[in-house]
């Protein structure tokens, strides 16, 4: 690991290497940003636009300090499911707007109060579990999309998953030079090449396509109680994305709730969400699967992460390469995954070590392994049409067992400081 070589966030690279590191970005991100379009029933064109608009955007608010790759949310999937259902796609995307915009004052807010207060809420003890748990709790899915918790697993699944891992593990250790910085893409392609090989791979769909298309664009229609239904996500997504900010920080090494802020990244993450529900897209947050390429290949740069939001916005107009790269399969998308998801969960135990966290005190003993359990128990608190679970009902609970112990400390109750 200390050998690596590391292209940090405002770092240049040059075009013979950027462009493989960029498709490798968009390649991480692909397989999941463009189910959820599937899900609503929404082609993905429109999606692989505005992912790559609002990557630009983000990077152009936070002053190209902080890399992230913006792709489809998961958090709206149930209550847009319920509006979708009972009043039409337009008015879920009212409520997409909704969201946005009042995270966008959510950021102001930050912006006027600072961000000392995370550390009360969510001191290291805690921020490590809830980020973990970011990564662990995808697991499941990662398992799922390369078809491991069916009943019988396909022989030829398995073959796809198990050369995908393996060459994305072994070739991080054993790749070197330019090779070492672009292991997730040579899996990807090795993992494709072998589902071609085991028959698991249709092209009827790309001949189908068109070569040039124009995403369809829909405009958002509003309606109170369709908001209603769907604005309680903004919980959520604030949760997740501060704690992607933070196990992007410690990746990195540098701290991004400071500079270029959370206020920052906020607003370019809310603002991303409000301008896709104008434009007829879903709404948008950081990947999880692009911080785990950054953890695995040592590659930070803003411009390569730019690289890759524009080739998704050229990809959204080109019909046969979207439908092309649609044809991914599962397994490949589950091989990567199994090993990018596992990475954030290991970034989230490095805040443990890094911050030195004296299991010593009762407390932090206490605080870590309530929020642990918590969210790996598979408890669900349903608030109106949004249910709590996994990571973000353990970030709830562990700020409010934060904030209790932060009282008992201020009425000098506790003996454990």
């Amino acid at each position: 690991m200390s050998n690596k070589r590391i292209i940090q966030v405002e770092e240049k690279v040059p075009f013979q290497l950027l462009l493989p590191l960029s498709i490798q970005h968009m390649f991480a991100m692909f397989g999941a940003s463009v189910l959820v379009p599937f899900i609503f029933g929404i082609s993905p064109a429109i999606v692989l636009f505005m992912n790559g608009l609002g990557t630009l955007l983000f990077i152009l608010v936070t002053k190209g300090k902080a890399p992230a790759y913006l792709g489809s949310s998961f958090a709206f999937l149930a209550p847009a499911g319920i509006v979708i259902a009972n009043f039409g796609y337009e008015y879920a995307l009212g409520g997409f707007v909704a969201v946005g915009f009042c995270g966008c004052v959510l950021a102001l807010i930050v912006y006027k109060f600072g961000t000392d207060w995370i550390d009360v809420v969510l001191p290291p003890a805690a921020m490590g579990p809830v980020v973990a748990l970011i990564g662990l709790e995808l697991s499941g899915t990662a398992a799922s999309n390369a078809g491991l918790l069916e009943e019988t697993i396909h022989p030829a699944n398995l073959t796809v998953f198990l050369v995908t891992l393996g060459v994305a593990v072994f070739g991080s250790i054993l790749f070197r030079g330019f090779l070492s910085v672009i292991p997730i893409l040579i899996a990807v392609l090795a993992g494709y090449g072998a589902a071609v090989a085991c028959g698991i791979v249709s092209f009827e769909k790309v001949a189908a396509a068109p070569w040039f298309a124009i995403p369809n664009f829909t405009l958002p229609k509003f309606n109170l109680e369709a908001i209603m239904i769907i604005l309680p996500v903004i919980l959520v997504i604030t949760s997740e994305h501060i704690g992607h900010q933070v196990v992007t920080s410690k990746i990195v090494g540098r701290d991004l709730l400071k500079e270029p802020g959370l206020h920052r990244s906020l607003f370019g993450d809310n603002f991303s969400t409000m301008l896709s529900g104008c434009i007829g897209s879903v709404p948008t947050t950081t990947y999880g699967e692009n911080i785990g390429v950054m953890a695995m290949t040592g590659v930070y740069s803003v411009r390569v992460i730019a690289g890759a939001a524009v080739l998704s916005i050229i990809c959204s107009f080109m019909g046969k390469l979207s439908m092309l790269i649609s044809t991914i399969p599962g397994p490949v998308i589950g091989g990567i995954s199994f090993l990018l998801y596992g990475m954030i969960g290991t970034s989230g135990l490095r805040i443990l070590v890094d911050s030195k966290v004296d299991y010593g005190k009762s407390r932090n003993q206490a605080l870590t392994s309530v929020i642990f359990v918590t969210g790996l128990s598979g408890i669900a608190i349903k608030i109106g049409n949004i249910q709590l679970t996994g990571m973000v009902l353990a970030c709830v609970v562990g700020m409010a067992l934060s904030l209790i112990f932060f009282a008992l400390d201020r009425l000098k109750l506790t003996n454990d400081r």
